[in-house]
């Protein structure tokens, strides 16, 4: 898998940037970009290829749905994008439909492989995806909740001066207004946070860092139009676990088959990613606020996902 075949769907800023990233990390062995433009696909193309002499060697084109035959792995990052002052969940109705039409145009085409979805609502449309193409849950992914676990390991590592790589966190649920951070299972060099943080500390600090995350892309929309490079940067990171079989760590949206106690939805959870996609869900013993919290933001996706099925 290390020289894997990646198509992308979705070549605006996210996309863009994800295949840029890709380039110049040497992850994947060719890379086939598709559009409803493909003329902007053809100059991301010749742009790409342009810095090919500086970094490892790949295989860069303006693919058709035909190629995703021989794709190992499906990234799409199509769809309408977030506005200032939108919800992730109000993009539903539109990118339901862009999100049907390019399932429909995959599975038409003998695709074997594993998706990973990083449209938005991704959980809504990763469990659309799922029931479209009737694949195993373990091939069908969506980045959920990855960003803004990194968002999290950040403001953690700013707000006490530690590494951010020697902090470990998680951010659970929904990938949007329900999410919320799982405290006891987040440590600073193996030393739990709960423990680092005064206690008289804690209420303030773990209420500030949480808001800041979950307004963390409605900040940057407001001031720029879109986020684009955290979430590429987290794409390439999951895509590069998944051909190098890493089994690493993430939370990620998947498919819930009774843990947690929750059926038919796929939310933002700590998982183990490999070559096969879901290798396995990683069940923390949650508290019971947290364990509500995540009943909840599940019930907040199935109602959504009720509207566009």
């Amino acid at each position: 898998m290390k020289s894997a075949n990646i198509v992308l769907i979705g070549d605006g800023a996210i996309g863009s940037s994800y295949a840029f990233n890709l380039l110049t990390s040497g992850v994947g062995g060719s890379l086939g970009i598709i559009d409803v433009n493909m003329t902007r696909v053809q100059g991301d193309v010749e742009d790409l290829s342009d810095a090919l002499p500086y970094v490892a060697q790949k295989s860069i084109y303006a693919a058709s749905y035909a190629d995703v035959e021989y794709a190992d792995l499906v990234v799409i990052t199509a769809g309408v994008a977030q506005k200032p002052g939108e919800t992730r969940l109000q993009l539903l109705a539109k990118n339901a439909a862009i999100i049907t039409d390019i399932t429909k145009n995959i599975m038409a085409n003998h695709f074997d492989g594993i998706i990973l979805v990083a449209s938005n609502p991704v959980d809504v449309l990763t469990e659309l995806v799922l029931r479209l193409t009737g694949l195993p849950r373990n091939r069908v992914l969506g980045s959920g909740t990855a960003l803004d676990s990194a968002r999290l390991r950040s403001e953690i590592g700013r707000r006490y001066n530690i590494d951010v790589r020697t902090v470990h966190a998680y951010i659970m649920g929904e990938h949007g207004d329900s999410e919320f951070p799982v405290w006891e299972f987040a440590t600073i060099g193996g030393q739990p946070l709960t423990e680092f943080v005064p206690q008289a500390q804690q209420a303030g600090d773990f209420a500030a860092l949480s808001d800041r995350v979950k307004k963390a892309a409605y900040s940057i929309i407001e001031k720029k139009g879109a986020t684009f490079y955290g979430i590429a940067a987290s794409l390439t990171r999951l895509t590069a676990a998944i051909i190098n079989d890493d089994h690493a760590a993430f939370a990620m949206s998947v498919h819930l088959q009774g843990e947690y106690g929750l059926r038919d939805v796929s939310i933002g959870v700590p998982v183990i990613l490999g070559g096969h996609g879901l290798d396995r869900i990683l069940q923390l013993d949650l508290n019971t606020e947290d364990l509500a919290k995540l009943t909840n933001s599940a019930q907040v996706l199935k109602d959504n996902l009720a509207t566009v099925i």
